[in-house]
């Protein structure tokens, strides 16, 4: 199956979720057992559903063991899909990128519940690799080239890095041989691994996963683009919640890593990886940056990357 064919099964649960919310959306879930607490969350590990899984269902068997809620965690099969089924509640707690954070903010479906901290910090960087003995040393280099990018509604393996092309006086569609939108961090740095593309985008968080895996040799790739720090992907609550619940939720996460029988193994978050904690009083002003590359990214641009990326 070629890997660079559009996600056609992602689109078309998007649109089946628009289309369906009116029948199948279920009341307001209690975190009862008969009623959890849905989750939907992205699939922020190479798209799969057991790696994204395993990256929260600890976290969230935690708030359960400390509060008495339940909670039903499922993947989407795109960050568009966990959007639609935000809004259009099918999920009461999402775990969103930036800008498909923003997305669901600005259709009044989501507030912010929770944003992970690591070494004291709640940031991360989006990148661009490229083959070590390649002749690409920065975006401009690409000209002419190949690329792969994950999902165009994620902050970290797209968004930011064509943000940065179109602040370099670049235009992707056209000044790049090729594109290629493989659904995934993952399936972008295998791409560039297998030598399908000259670079590839995506999360430094996703880079030292894989790197811990093995799934890449970091000696074999390089650094052409790092960029500024970006506010950690958050978990967000839908805003239909009972503000008791949502007052719930907050404490619950704010005060998880230190809880009885919580041990710092279970607090994780974005590409699986450790947090000190928890923070609950995150600033929204904080995603002011994602909102500004996304506001670079018009309907006319994303359309023109879209075409470019559906060549063969």
């Amino acid at each position: 199956m070629n890997m660079f064919r559009p996600r056609t099964i992602a689109l078309a649960l998007t649109t089946l979720l628009a289309a369906t919310s009116q029948v199948h959306a279920q009341a307001v879930a209690d975190g009862s057992k008969n009623q959890p607490l849905r989750v939907l969350l992205i699939p922020a590990d190479g798209g799969t559903e057991s790696g994204t899984l395993a990256d929260y269902q600890p976290v969230f068997n935690a708030i359960s063991r400390t509060t008495g809620l339940n909670f039903d965690l499922k993947v989407g099969q795109s960050y568009g899909a966990v959007v639609e089924g935000m809004c259009n509640q099918l999920a009461d707690i999402a775990f969103l990128g930036p800008v498909s954070y923003i997305q669901a903010k600005d259709r009044g479906c989501a507030e912010l519940l929770a944003v992970g901290v690591s070494k004291g910090e709640s940031i991360y960087y989006a990148g661009m690799f490229a083959k070590a003995d390649a002749p690409i040393e920065t975006l401009k280099d690409l000209k002419g080239k190949t690329a792969a990018f994950g999902d165009v509604n994620s902050t970290s393996s797209f968004t930011f890095q064509i943000a940065a092309m179109l602040d370099a006086g670049m235009n992707p569609a056209k000044d790049l041989a090729a594109m290629h939108i493989t659904g995934s961090h993952a399936s972008s740095l295998a791409a560039l691994a297998q030598g399908q593309v000259d670079a590839a985008a995506l999360s430094f968080d996703s880079f030292n996963k894989a790197v811990q895996q093995k799934a890449i040799d970091p000696n074999s790739v390089k650094v052409i683009f790092r960029s500024e720090g970006i506010p950690n992907p958050p978990l967000a609550m839908h805003t239909k919640l009972p503000d008791a619940l949502k007052a719930t939720l907050k404490e619950a996460f704010a005060n998880v890593h230190t809880a009885p029988g919580v041990t710092p193994e279970m607090v994780r978050g974005y590409g699986g990886a450790k947090l000190d904690r928890y923070d609950t009083k995150f600033s929204e002003e904080e995603f002011a940056g994602p909102a500004s590359k996304m506001g670079l990214l018009t309907d006319e641009i994303k359309g023109e990357i879209l075409k470019k990326s559906a060549e063969r």
